[in-house]
């Protein structure tokens, strides 16, 4: 079985959490849990609140890397670079919103949601069980 983009995409759906890594201005690395969605070019969509540390972080090193999925010895680490989203990018929103349904009300009563999209640079798809599996693809 070969990766490919179609391959991650189903595997990224398939999960609503990752770890998210960002590094400070100590160069220091900083994780948190996060609720993701996907789009088909797999990019990952996220919200946070505009004074959390991995805010911070982003604006000053959008590098970024994420695991996802740890079930059963089966994970995909991904790194790309995070983008803050704006007023013109409603898609990714709206993608964000049908994952989370909370999500759409969180926006409209507290104050300092932002969203990031995270535009994929590298992937490593890992599958422990037997037959191991473990595989990477570059974009």
């Amino acid at each position: 079985m070969g990766l490919n983009k179609q391959f991650i995409y189903n595997f990224i759906k398939k999960h609503s959490l990752a770890v998210l890594t960002t590094v400070n201005k100590d160069a220091a690395p900083e994780a948190a849990l996060i609720g993701i969605a996907v789009t088909p070019n797999l990019e990952i969509v996220f919200d946070t609140a505009n004074i959390s540390r991995k805010y911070r972080n982003m604006l000053y090193n959008p590098a970024v890397a994420l695991v996802i999925g740890w079930d059963n010895e089966i994970t995909l680490q991904y790194e790309g670079m995070a983008t803050e989203l704006n007023g013109a990018d409603d898609l990714y929103k709206n993608l964000y919103f049908d994952t989370f349904k909370d999500a759409r009300l969180r926006a409209e009563t507290l104050h300092g949601i932002v969203y990031f999209k995270i535009s994929p640079h590298w992937v490593r798809y890992c599958n422990y069980n037997n037959p191991t599996m473990i595989k990477e693809l570059t974009f």
